[in-house]
C-alpha cells in the first residue's frame, strides 16, 4: 500500500465533488470555490487578450463553461487514478503479467468513469472491486449532472437575451422608453410591459444567483446586452419616479415593484461580478423627455432626487464597467 497517492487522490476527489455539487445543485450557494476561480481567471484573461473587442469577449462565456467542465472531469479522472495508484496490485492486466503503468491506470479509470465497458484490466477482488463500482457510479452521476447544468445555463443565457431584446424594443435609453410610453396624455399601457419586465428580472436574478457563469456570457449586439437593457430600464424608472409629477405617473405599485426588482438584481450581480463605481454616471436628460411634451418636475427637484439615488446609480455604472462597456449616452452608443 502506498498512502501518498491514495491520500492525494481522496483529497482531490473530495474537493472536486464538493465544488461540482455546490455549483450544480446548491441554488443559494452560487458557484463553488474552484469554479469561481476558473470563471474569474477566464474572464480576466479574455479581457486582457481581447481588450474591448466584442467578438473576442463573446468567447468568454463558452470558454468559461468548457474550462469548468474540463476541470471537473480532469480532476475526477486524476483523483481516481491516484486512488488506484495507492496499491501496486489494485489492478490486474488480463493480457500481460507485467506491472501496471500510470498510463494503464489512467486508461482503466477513464473507461470506468465513462462506462465504455472495456475489459483489458480488472480490479483485484475485494475492496478494489467496490472502488471500481464507485468510480463508475460517480461517472454516471456527475456526467448526468454536468449535462443538466449545461442545458440549464444555456436556457438561462437565451432568457437573458430575450429579456434584453424586449426592453430594447421600447428603447435603448431611459429617456427613449419614457417618450415611447407617453401617448400624449398618459402613460397608460406601460404597466403591462413593466409587470412583465418585473417578473423577468426576478427570474433572471434567481438564475444569476444559481448560475453565476451567466455574468460572463457577453453579447456584441447591443439589443441583446442585458446590462445595457437594465440601465435603460432603471433610468426610465428613475425618470418616471422622480422626473414626472405624481399625478402623471403610472401606478405607484407597479412602478415601485419594478424599481425594487431592478434594485435587487443590481445588488445581487454587483456582489458577485460588478463593483461600485467611484462616481455616479451622467444624469438622465429631462429636456429629451420634455421634447415629447411629457410633463416633468423642475430640474432642481429632479437633481435632488438623483443625489439621493447616487449609490444605486454608482452600482449600476459598476456593472457596466465590469461588463467591459461604456455608459450609453445616445441611441447610437
Amino acid at each position: 500500500m502506498n498512502p501518498v497517492p491514495l491520500v492525494l487522490g481522496v483529497a482531490l476527489l473530495v474537493v472536486t465533488v464538493t465544488d461540482l455539487l455546490w455549483t450544480t445543485l446548491w441554488v443559494e450557494g452560487g458557484a463553488g470555490p474552484l469554479t469561481t476561480r476558473v470563471m474569474s481567471w477566464t474572464w480576466r484573461t479574455t479581457r486582457t487578450v481581447g481588450g474591448r473587442r466584442p467578438r473576442v469577449l463573446t468567447l468568454a462565456g463558452p470558454l468559461t463553461l468548457l474550462l469548468g467542465l474540463a476541470v471537473w472531469i480532469g480532476l475526477l479522472w486524476a483523483g481516481w487514478t491516484l486512488v488506484f495508484a495507492g496499491a501496486e496490485n489494485s489492478l490486474i492486466d488480463t493480457r500481460d503479467t507485467g506491472p501496471i503503468s500510470w498510463i494503464e491506470r489512467l486508461y482503466f479509470v477513464g473507461y470506468s468513469l465513462f462506462t465504455m465497458g472495456n475489459g483489458d484490466f480488472t480490479p483485484k477482488d475485494g475492496i478494489w472491486q467496490i472502488v471500481t463500482a464507485l468510480t463508475t457510479a460517480t461517472g454516471m452521476l456527475f456526467i448526468t449532472l454536468i449535462v443538466s447544468y449545461v442545458i440549464s445555463v444555456l436556457e438561462a443565457v437565451t432568457q437573458k437575451r430575450a429579456f434584453a431584446s424586449n426592453v430594447s424594443g421600447l428603447g435603448q435609453r431611459g429617456e427613449t422608453i419614457v417618450r415611447t410610453a407617453w401617448n400624449g396624455e398618459t402613460f397608460r399601457g406601460l404597466e403591462l410591459p413593466l409587470n412583465s419586465f418585473t417578473g423577468d428580472i426576478n427570474e433572471l436574478a434567481t438564475k444569476h444567483k444559481a448560475y453565476p457563469i451567466l455574468h460572463y456570457f457577453y453579447s456584441d449586439q447591443r439589443t441583446y446586452a442585458t446590462v445595457l437593457s437594465i440601465v435603460a430600464l432603471d433610468e426610465a424608472l428613475t425618470l418616471l419616479r422622480f422626473g414626472v409629477p405624481e399625478s402623471e405617473r403610472p401606478s405607484k405599485a407597479v412602478l415601485e415593484n419594478a424599481r425594487s426588482s431592478v434594485g435587487n438584481y443590481i445588488e445581487l450581480v454587483t456582489s458577485s461580478f460588478g463593483h461600485t463605481a467611484g462616481q455616479a454616471p451622467p444624469s438622465p436628460d429631462l429636456d429629451i423627455v420634455r421634447e415629447a411634451d411629457v410633463p416633468t418636475v423642475a430640474d432642481e427637484t429632479f437633481a435632488k432626487a438623483l443625489a439621493e439615488s447616487a449609490e444605486r446609480r454608482k452600482r449600476l455604472l459598476g456593472l457596466v464597467e465590469a461588463d467591459a462597456r461604456d455608459w450609453p449616452l445616445s441611441e447610437d452608443d
